[in-house]
């Protein structure tokens, strides 16, 4: 099986690219990949570090406001299809996928006028600008959140999941938590704010930290590492309990949530497939920095299944945050409900059914 994956921007449109490629090897020993991202967008690190061939493309995103700037992503798009086309050609795949970012949009839509098959997979439950407009010319959509299935062709449309879920459940719990310092007899919370920080979330986490050494589980904490400084400033003044573990980073996060009893975390389509294929319960504060309120929207579609409680940052306090996991650690029987409603979320086979989506489709053009 020959495969172009295009996806770029943040690490929610790469990291599902990343799953989908593993399972592609797993299944076919002999597949080949090709990559087709920008040069100063994140894929350029993240993909090049698996030992993935990977060709870019210039490319910028449309702004949503009237701008000139528009003009010239337009020139680009039509610049980008071009070279995508001789790229696509070159390589000959039997099917193009698309993860999101608007890379994928010319390498995606020049594969659809040369005629070979295509597939966009939409992580959120509100999808972006990008897929809106691919959905007229692909021949499936895969979603991870059924919520979206309103925004595109109905006939086209196959829920599916996330691939970041199949890898999360493959990993060792024991070493996750080794990794980090967690003692294995205690519960234990992860409090996170993506790949950047959050600093409504840290700012939370540092109001009650003198407290925390009154609780009986434990605490893993990342600040991310815009925040470490700044953070680790106010935890000398304040103390830093020994209940409490400090990172400014996880490079192995599957592990380490597998290894977890309780996430406190934003609500980013990537982060939400792993902890239902885990069934871990969540506290989640959506940021409301993003396009169309979608991590609202995500954090919701737990919620209301009973997996999650959501909190608005206009609601957050260290105080809320504390009182919510002792909730959930505490009241009988309320992390057994969360964990079993997560499990009941996830689809932890969502990318070995990608593949035979795939699979499918490339038979199509033979």
């Amino acid at each position: 099986m020959r495969v172009v994956v295009s996806g770029g921007g943040t690490g929610g449109h790469i990291y599902p690219a990343l799953s989908l490629i593993k399972e592609i090897k797993k299944h076919y020993k002999d597949a080949e990949i090709l990559y087709i991202g920008t040069e100063n967008g994140l894929e350029s690190e993240l993909v090049t570090r698996e030992n993935i061939p990977f060709k870019t493309i210039k490319i910028t995103g449309f702004r949503r406001k009237i701008s000139f700037e528009n003009v010239k992503t337009i020139y680009r798009f039509l610049k980008g299809t071009s070279d995508s086309k001789k790229l696509i050609k070159q390589f000959n795949p039997d099917v193009v996928v698309g993860t999101g970012g608007y890379v994928c949009g010319p390498v995606v839509y020049a594969a659809s006028q040369l005629k070979i098959p295509t597939v966009i997979h939409e992580q959120n439950s509100v999808p972006g600008l990008t897929n809106k407009f691919l959905s007229r010319y692909v021949d499936r959509i895969v979603l991870s959140f059924p919520e979206s299935k309103n925004f595109f062709p109905e006939t086209k449309t196959v829920y599916l999941g996330n691939p970041r879920a199949s890898e999360v459940i493959l990993t060792d719990a024991e070493r996750g938590r080794e990794s980090v310092g967690l003692n294995a007899e205690k519960k234990s919370v992860l409090i996170v704010g993506g790949s950047r920080g959050a600093r409504p979330i840290n700012d939370a986490f540092l109001e009650v930290l003198p407290e925390m050494n009154k609780f009986d589980y434990q605490f893993l904490y990342v600040t991310g590492q815009v925040h470490f400084d700044r953070v680790m400033e106010e935890v000398k003044a304040k103390g830093n309990p020994e209940n409490v573990i400090i990172k400014p980073f996880i490079h192995n996060m599957p592990e380490v949530l597998a290894g977890v009893d309780l996430i406190v975390a934003r609500a980013g389509a990537t982060t939400l497939a792993e902890i239902t294929a885990l069934g871990l319960p969540s506290i989640l504060i959506p940021s409301p920095y993003v396009t169309n309120n979608h991590q609202e929207k995500n954090a919701r579609s737990l919620s209301v299944k009973g997996a999650a409680i959501v909190r608005l940052e206009k609601e957050m306090s260290g105080t809320v945050l504390l009182e919510d996991i002792d909730e959930i650690f505490k009241k009988p029987g309320k992390w057994e409900e969360m964990h079993n409603a997560a499990l009941s979320l996830g689809m932890p086979e969502a990318a070995k059914h990608f593949v035979e989506l795939l699979a499918d489709l490339s038979q199509s053009k033979k």
